[in-house]
């Protein structure tokens, strides 16, 4: 906030509205030109650097730098930023809080205050990555998931509840009331904050890489690891390298085929292509006019999936409309207004005049935009749905790769009977057992949600169905959803084709589809079938979404329950039928596919204000069994030791006040020799625990049974299991390795082992461990276990082609070096066979890209760049992590 230490105290300016007067800074004050021909993105940027300038954090030269956008977006010039807010889920949540009161012990041993422990940024936590697709195709399964959600998670809820109470400035959303990013777009995002009569722009950090979606609303925000996020809720800046924004043009308009998930997949696929990693992507152009909000935040939500920092849709006449249809005070929304437009960020899509000046410019007509589907292992592999047939032979076909399987032509031929609930049915490659509406990607967007209940009313009129075998399932992102689904009618054709509603949360998006029936899954081993998975969310990466479907695609709601009728991806809908109608007749996807103007005209009269304000007015109330449960008073929390959810974390054990001396790392070992494209799914445990892994011996040895073990996700407050589970991903490709899995050789021994016992060995031989990888390391979501697990295992270095910005991040806030080989090199090249011991230099007064030398133990050495990017990076690594540089600070 500003104080009278602020050099730009000057440019705050009175603003009248609504009868009250209100303050804010007046940024187009420092240079009415300069200030026009900045991105608004990049605007938001600059509003929190003059109003946060310290002098101590945030500088007057930071403020010219932002300024001087256009000279110095090409420098790599690092700058400070200061979001408005936090958000969490509770998968990323939950060590969040573990650590804040890790850390409030911490400080205390160090003769601190513990109770300065708490958040400055106001902190909103939302419940939503726990429940589990147990039950499906069954009126009461939204119930019985609930009920089996608390049971699994009682420790975590309770220890989540007593941080709601413990810590100031924290608000936790309770299980049971939505998707994290929906529930920021409909309800929790401000767009404009007030505070003490100050007026700024509300932006907002959080610790899921698809908070981008609220930049939708334009809200300037993006994901970061856990460790950074838990910075900015203590108060301090982030910082970063000032980013080159792309400026996206889109002009024409959606055709009567498309929906805005085919839009986004389309432009996920464009940007991949382009190549805008670590950069802003600001959308223009007159096109952006016909997009909703929802078209807007589905683009926006699948912004790390096209690899930008952030996908932004500045404020319009648009915004304002969806703020009052999602039931937003009138009186706010007046504020929000006058505010946007006196300080230059709120604009006029069809204006050319005001476009600002970007980087580069690329462009898209929406009339080009075809049905699409992405997959089968990664989202930005779209493929037009006239070819999918064909593609999916080709990835049969394929050797093993992203877009194959390597089946020889004999087993492309089999199929694999089986009984399933007193009838006969058969599998074989390409047979859907999974169709599943989910993801805040989509169930945010009323007109795909929509568009999905209509194509299901005329399918049954027409008498299609569904299979029962297929695993179905609908899991809407807020309960404003549920409501306009039931009051336009929609919802028993739903069910009729098995889309019950089974729970308000992230589920099968983040890998909790849970179980498939038995029968689906012998035949399925029977054959060695590649399966699939057809879903509307955002990620598909292998072994994500289900252990038994090999081939994920992303869709449309309306293409989900359409693949669900066809069961198979092996179809053309241009030429093959659905099914037949009682009469014998051919049904199309063409004959059953809604009518745009219709759809439009149902969303009109049943998405109403009415259904925001009475869902969202009792989103913090919680269910009887939120309510039920009892939490601590106190200020530390009392770890219980016999719990196997929350435990205390080693990261701060023997911690001084003293810096540690800065020290390379000598004669390490190679833990895991990686290609490209490794994913914090790869790295940081997620999904089921395996009855055969590390992590479930330990569960085993303290009394637990299989029934029991729950999933990673669940367990991300006790880092015992999370070590265990690092690198437990059974798609993980290791070069030490014949084949995928989560093993890995001991050298010079030999000898096969799962990579934490690995680990352990190489501990007690006293050697640190280092990682060698290929490009892209660390891409997917945010996950501050990804650095918490390797820093664990005792990995001290990584040594890469490149990194995914959030996760070289969450390295260095745990003190683990991101090592970069230098252009034009890598493993290969070099000639490393990863059987080497590695010695790094690094030198006390270690500077940001300095050019490092590693040496190996036959002699040989070769460069490398240091990706400490910030000086204040290397301020966090010198104290041992961005948590222990905290502690200091607040125990002085």
């Amino acid at each position: 906030m500003a104080t009278s230490e602020n050099p730009f105290a000057a440019h705050l300016q009175a603003l009248t509205t609504g009868g009250q007067q209100y303050k804010y800074f007046n940024i187009r004050a420092l240079g009415e030109e300069k200030y026009s021909r900045l991105p608004y993105s990049i605007r938001v940027l600059l509003e929190s650097a003059v109003r946060n300038c310290d002098g101590f954090q945030i500088f007057p030269k930071d403020v010219a730098n932002i300024l001087e956008w256009e000279q110095n977006q090409d420098k790599s010039v690092e700058i400070p930023f200061h979001p408005s807010r936090v958000i969490l889920q509770d998968f990323t949540g939950v060590p969040a809080v573990v650590d804040f009161a890790a850390m409030r012990d911490a400080v205390k041993n160090l003769g601190g205050d513990p109770a300065k422990i708490n958040p400055v940024a106001p902190v909103d936590l939302v419940i939503d990555h726990s429940v589990q697709v147990d039950v499906f195709r069954s009126a009461d399964a939204l119930e019985r998931n609930q009920e089996l959600e608390f049971q699994r998670n009682r420790e975590r809820f309770q220890f989540l509840k007593w941080g709601a109470k413990a810590f100031e400035n924290m608000l936790i959303v309770p299980p049971g009331s939505g998707i994290v990013h929906q529930v920021n777009l409909e309800y929790l995002g401000r767009v404009v904050f007030e505070r003490g009569g100050l007026l700024y722009p509300d932006s907002v950090v959080g610790t899921d890489s698809h908070t981008t979606m609220i930049n939708g609303l334009g809200i300037v925000g993006w994901g970061v690891g856990g460790i950074e996020a838990e910075a900015v809720m203590l108060g301090q800046a982030i910082s970063m390298v000032l980013p080159k924004v792309v400026g996206y043009k889109i002009t024409g308009s959606i055709g009567a085929w498309a929906t805005s998930t085919d839009v986004v997949l389309t432009i996920t696929k464009h940007l991949r292509q382009v190549g805008v990693v670590g950069k802003f992507v600001e959308f223009f152009g007159p096109g952006v006019a016909q997009l909703s909000i929802a078209d807007r935040a589905t683009i926006s939500n699948m912004c790390p999936e096209y690899g930008a920092t952030v996908g932004f849709f500045p404020v319009d006449d648009m915004s304002l409309k969806y703020l009052q249809q999602t039931g937003r005070e009138a009186s706010k929304v007046a504020l929000i207004e006058h505010y946007l437009k006196a300080v230059g960020m709120f604009r006029d899509y069809t204006d050319s005049t005001q476009d600002p000046a970007y980087s580069e410019v690329i462009e898209l007509d929406l009339g080009s935009v075809v049905p699409s589907l992405s997959g089968p292992k990664r989202p930005h592999d779209r493929i037009s749905v006239s070819e999918m047939k064909i593609d999916f032979q080709q990835c049969l076909d394929n050797k093993v790769g992203f877009k194959g399987f390597h089946i020889s032509p004999e087993k492309q031929k089999v199929t694999v009977p089986f009984r399933y609930q007193c009838q006969d049915y058969t599998l074989t490659h390409g047979s859907v057992v999974i169709s599943a509406i989910t993801s805040c990607t989509n169930t945010s967007n009323p007109s795909v949600m929509l568009g999905a209940g209509l194509l299901a009313k005329n399918a049954v009129e027409r008498g299609l169905g569904v299979a029962p075998y297929v695993k179905t399932s609908l899991s809407p992102g807020s309960g404003v959803v549920t409501y306009y689904l039931r009051e336009s009618g929609v919802v028993p054709y739903l069910e009729r084709l098995g889309f019950h509603l089974v729970g308000y949360g992230c589920m099968t998006c983040i890998g909790n589809s849970g179980p498939l029936p038995e029968e689906v899954v012998a035949a399925i081993e029977k054959g060695d079938l590649v399966a699939c998975g057809v879903l509307s969310g955002n990620r598909n990466f292998e072994g994500r979404i289900n252990p038994h479907t090999r081939a994920n695609y992303l869709a449309s709601p309306l293409l989900c329950i359409a693949y669900a009728i066809a069961g198979t991806v092996c179809i053309d809908f241009e030429t093959e039928p659905l099914g037949t109608d009682p009469t014998g007749t051919p049904v199309f996807l063409r004959d059953i596919w809604p009518n745009r103007e219709a759809l439009q005209e149902v969303e009109r009269q049943h998405v109403l204000p009415t259904m925001f304000k009475e869902v969202y007015a009792h989103i913090t109330e919680g269910n009887k069994g939120w309510n039920a449960l009892e939490a601590p008073d106190s200020l530390l929390y009392p770890w219980d030791h016999a719990s196997t959810y929350i435990k205390s974390p080693p990261f701060f054990e023997g911690m001084t006040m003293e810096l540690p001396a800065v020290r390379g790392v000598t004669n390490a070992a190679v833990l895991l020799h990686l290609g490209d494209s490794v994913t914090t799914d790869h790295i940081s445990p997620a999904g089921s625990i395996s009855r055969n892994s590390p992590a479930a011996r330990y569960l085993g040895s303290r009394g637990l049974t299989p029934r029991e073990f729950n999933s990673y996700g669940s367990r991300r407050g006790n880092d015992d299991v999370m070590a265990r589970g690092t690198f437990a991903n059974i798609r993980l490709v290791n070069k030490f390795m014949d084949k995928a899995g989560a093993k890995t050789k001991h050298f010079p021994s030999g000898n096969v082992m799962d990579v934490f016992d690995c680990a352990e060995r190489y501990r007690s031989e006293g050697k640190p461990l280092i990682i060698l990888a290929g490009k892209d390391y660390g891409s997917g979501s945010s996950r501050d276990w990804a650095a918490k697990g390797p820093w664990m295992l005792g990995i001290r270095a990584v040594i890469a082609q490149s990194y995914e910005r959030i996760h070289r991040s969450n390295l260095v806030g745990m003190g683990v070096v991101p090592l970069q080989y230098l252009e034009g090199e890598s493993t290969a090249s070099l000639g490393l066979t990863g059987q080497e011991s590695y010695s790094i230099e690094i030198p006390p007064d270690i500077t940001p890209g300095q050019i490092l030398t590693v040496r190996l133990g036959d002699g040989r050495s070769f460069q490398v760049k240091s990706r400490f990017d910030t000086d204040v990076e290397l301020e966090y690594y010198k104290h041992g992590g961005i948590l222990n540089y905290m502690i200091r600070k607040m125990s002085q």
